[in-house]
């Protein structure tokens, strides 16, 4: 395998998993790739760490819940975020190759790149009894590598321009396609399932095949990926005006001012189709953009532009293995969860709910304890990121 990039070719920009390569960081390659969205990726698998391990369901702060169904909380930041950088990191990933290596194997790295997310996906879901007849075929990593697909794509076969019609044609086409009442309802829009989305993921997937806390409906469904891929392009024109030749203070004045725009615009959309994750509704895909943007603009102003970088170090471990850190957390979430189980007194309890309720909850309380254990499990991995990130250790294709 080649060294990794000196750009932030990290795991969730290469959007693949072929193996562990090594190296020792050059000053050059820390000194030139862009700190700042290292540190961006790292902030979102933070959270997502955090939000997604609670130690007890029962016992999570609202903040850290998502939105039961229109509306938002800080942890519906998350997954769009993921799909920005994704997109973000596409013009970095593709815009070198595209000047130096040919179509045919440009075009094979995204479908193996593509196929290798998908996979892992389908693994997660999963695991560990790989039952075919009820696995979920949709998730986040399907999701991610739609997105990425179709992202990677349009990006280089159009313009800047063509790429923002494009996002806006999704948010257009999408937001016509919801108001056309599912065959197999009576209603359209008064209960959770009754909408065009959730009956086209019905009749391709069947129930079966569906996220199981719902069964009769996807949050990361078939259609609701295009918006979705709006949002990917959101981050592709910033990946591209980052690279411009700009002065960086102008980039991050025009990434701040385009996140406050498209907040705004988002905001505004709401009145007519309400911010709603679980369908990725366009005021949704355009709020999410918007706040994606502002903390990108932030990061880059501080980090790029100003060069404090510092207090940068536990963000970027994070952020430099992100698909490591996702894959494998959500691996460790079904071990400790489930399948490492021991008696104590009359209890059977699981390993996460050992460490829960008598290590963390039993001094600390139900709820202080329940957010204890993510923390916990972040220490646990920074240690290990740390690790593979003083080696350059990077999990990517």
């Amino acid at each position: 395998m080649n060294q990794p990039t000196i750009e932030p070719a990290a795991s969730l920009n290469h959007l693949a998993l072929q193996s562990v390569e090594s190296a020792v960081p050059t000053d050059e390659s820390k000194s030139t790739r862009l700190v700042s969205l290292d540190v961006f990726r790292g902030l979102t698998m933070m959270g997502m760490t955090i939000v997604n391990n609670p130690g007890s369901w029962s016992h999570v702060y609202p903040p850290l819940r998502h939105a039961e169904w229109n509306g938002w909380t800080i942890t519906d930041l998350v997954f769009p975020f993921f799909i920005f950088i994704v997109g973000a990191a596409i013009p970095y990933a593709l815009g070198k190759r595209f000047e130096s290596d040919s179509r045919q194997k440009i075009y094979l790295k995204i479908v193996r790149r593509t196929a290798v997310m998908f996979l892992l996906g389908l693994v997660l879901a999963g695991f560990p009894n790989f039952n075919l007849e009820t696995i979920r075929i949709m998730g986040v990593l399907q999701r991610l590598a739609l997105c990425y697909f179709a992202a990677s794509l349009i990006f280089l076969h159009t313009d800047v321009k063509m790429q923002a019609i494009t996002a806006l044609g999704c948010l257009a086409v999408y937001w016509l396609l919801m108001l056309i009442p599912p065959p197999d309802r009576e209603t359209l829009w008064q209960t959770k399932d009754d909408n065009i989305a959730a009956w086209l993921d019905r009749t391709i997937f069947g129930t079966a095949h569906l996220w199981k806390a719902a069964k009769t409906w996807d949050p990361e469904g078939l259609l609701s990926t295009i918006p979705a891929i709006a949002t990917a392009l959101a981050g592709t024109l910033s990946g591209t005006w980052l690279r411009s030749p700009r002065e960086p203070i102008e980039k991050a004045a025009g990434l701040f001012f385009a996140g406050v725009i498209a907040l705004g615009i988002g905001g505004a959309m709401d009145w007519a189709f309400p911010i709603n994750k679980n369908i990725w509704s366009p005021s949704y895909a355009v709020f999410m953009s918007g706040y994606a943007l502002v903390v990108l603009a932030a990061c880059y102003y501080a980090i790029d532009v100003n060069g404090w970088k510092k207090w940068t170090e536990p963000f970027v471990v994070f952020g430099v293995n992100a698909l490591l850190l996702f894959f494998a957390s959500g691996m460790l979430a079904r071990v400790v969860g489930s399948m490492i189980k021991f008696r104590v007194g009359d209890e059977t309890l699981s390993l996460q709910q050992f460490i829960y309720k008598h290590l963390l909850a039993s001094w600390a309380g139900e709820m202080v304890g329940s957010l204890l254990y993510p923390l916990l499990l972040l220490a646990l991995w920074y240690v290990v990121l740390r690790a593979l990130y003083k080696r350059n250790w990077i999990w990517k294709a």
